[in-house]
């Protein structure tokens, strides 16, 4: 029998009277169907998912994020595609991998603006769009109806911002709560609120160096963070690792990292340093002096050295972090706390995330960049509209590719066939789909360059990792993430792992040209 939901003809008063309940439930499907959620995207750079107590409990608490894990969906294996801030976002933007998307590093890049973006396909659906905060892009916006970013990196005290008139003005006061009023004051006072939204909130916190808001400068001062087991790695079997520059007890500059200043002593980053802290006003300044003159002193009359210095610098490091971490999560509390006072929560997708993970001290390191599991890895959590049953941990595997064709889907707009991310939307409605990607994809471009992370590419399934190091150097890394989580024992080359070593290989291979990678070929003829 034909279906008379939505039927086009009905040949009868009689049978229309009959039907008008059956018509009245096609009007609420259609209603419901064409229904549009705001999206708020909050994104930190550099916040790592063992600072996050939704995802581990051994350093912080975060319970402001954790509303947000509670209430909604965690995703337990989201990672980045390039783990670099600006490479990061342009991926999230566009929904394609960095030799798509133009934006492969942070020394040479300018993003092309004129590009396909998730914002001006959203605006096309009939959004308003905005992005606040940390940009890092080079070029100026586009695809926003509103926007204040920050030059560069931004500044943590009395930050400037560069407008929509492309001025540059200083506001007074902490960075990530001036980019909260901000954020808070465009959905209050100053979008359209007949239609719906997505507002991009970026912050710069927790980026290095980790300048606290001067209320939190004595906050975990009497903790001693646990370090991790490998922070003494010797990189046997991993040249690469080796030849980095991350490394917390040697190329964490005393000044600049750990805020030991002294006008007499000089460290390659002492006049960076000098400029941050230079923003205070005078009565900051001698609230920031007199906590840190204290530990100076004791630091320069013990002079530790070795080991001791090393583990010194790494209480420091992990006590400012943290401190970052504690303003952030106060700020998530008032987006969220804004969003429920005005009804919006119900009908609003919010998103966390990073631009990438960091490490706290695994390998001995900060920073990001390499394939391996801490800075690929990507905290991301979401709070569901109200439609959205989908509670607890989400397992597949996702990557910042697919933030794009996401909120695209949820404002029911069409996908463009060139996204190569894939939409979260069925996972989101707590489908497990049996098509759904076993691997993903990574290429890291900037070498030669801060840090000196050899370039890289590779492949990661639910339990085993392939990586290739190139251009100065034709390195090759396998692991057992199911044995050995902490990526210490390098498989490749080994007996009884050429199995998985040659299918590794071939899905390497088939992920580079489903996503279009050229760099197999240029290494081809490289060789030539």
């Amino acid at each position: 029998m034909r279906s008379l939901t939505c039927h086009p003809f009905i040949g009868s008063v009689a049978g229309v009277a009959a039907l008008l309940p059956v018509l009245s439930g096609c009007a609420s499907q259609q209603k419901e169907a064409a229904k549009q959620y705001n999206i708020v995207y909050i994104m930190t750079d550099d916040h790592t998912a063992q600072m996050m107590s939704c995802y581990d409990t051994r350093y912080v608490e975060t319970p402001n994020l954790d509303r947000i894990a509670n209430d909604g969906v965690r995703f337990v294996n989201s990672f980045v595609a390039n783990s670099l801030s600006g490479p990061s976002r342009a991926c999230m933007l566009t929904g394609k991998h960095s030799h798509a998307n133009g934006f492969t590093d942070n020394t040479t890049c300018v993003f092309d603006g004129s590009q396909q973006t998730m914002p001006k396909l959203l605006q096309k659906a009939g959004y308003q769009t905005a992005i606040i905060g940390k940009w890092h892009l080079e070029s100026l916006p586009t695809g926003f109806d509103y926007w204040e970013i920050l030059p560069g990196q931004g500044d943590y005290y009395n930050p400037r911002f560069i407008t929509m008139e492309n001025d540059t003005i200083e506001k007074k006061g902490y960075l990530t709560n001036l980019i909260t009023d901000m954020s808070i004051d465009w959905m209050e006072n100053q979008r359209d609120k007949e239609k719906p939204f997505c507002l991009f909130i970026h912050h710069k916190a927790i980026h290095r160096n980790w300048l606290p808001e001067l209320k939190y400068l004595s906050l975990y001062e009497d903790k001693t963070f646990p370090m991790p087991e490998n922070f003494y790695d010797d990189y046997e079997g991993r040249p690469a690792a080796a030849a980095q520059e991350m490394s917390v007890w040697k190329d964490m500059d005393i000044m600049y990292d750990t805020k030991m200043y002294r006008k007499d002593k000089e460290t390659p980053l002492k006049s960076t340093y000098e400029s941050f802290i230079g923003r205070l006003d005078p009565e900051e300044r001698k609230q920031y002096d007199a906590f840190y003159e204290p530990i100076i002193e004791e630091f320069y009359k013990k002079n530790p050295q070795g080991k001791e210095l090393a583990e010194w610098k790494f209480q420091r490091y992990m006590r400012d972090y943290a401190k970052v971490v504690k303003t952030l999560d106060d700020n998530v509390g008032r987006v969220l706390d804004y969003l429920e006072e005005k009804g919006l929560m119900d009908n609003t997708l919010v998103v966390y995330t990073s631009d990438q993970g960091f490490y706290m001290g695994e390998h001995g390191w900060f920073d990001k960049r390499f394939m391996y599991e801490e800075s690929m890895h990507t905290p991301l959590i979401m709070h569901l509209p109200k439609d959205f049953q989908t509670r607890g941990d989400i397992p597949q595997l996702v990557q910042n590719i697919d933030y794009a064709p996401t909120f695209l889907d949820l404002a029911g707009a069409p996908i463009p066939e060139d996204i190569q991310g894939v939409s979260l939307l069925p996972l989101l409605k707590g489908e497990k789909p049996a098509d759904w990607r076993k691997s993903l994809y990574y290429h890291f471009y900037e070498y030669p360059a801060e840090h000196m992370v050899k370039r890289h590419y590779g492949v990661r399934t639910d339990r085993y990792k392939l990586i290739h190091f190139y251009n100065d150097i034709d390195e090759w890394e396998l692991y057992d993430l199911k044995e050995d989580p902490t990526e210490m024992h390098n498989l490749f080359g080994k007996p009884g792992y050429e199995k998985i070593t040659e299918e590794l290989k071939q899905e390497l291979v088939k992920l580079q040209k489903q996503y279009q990678d050229p760099i197999e070929e240029k290494l081809k003829e490289q060789k030539k």
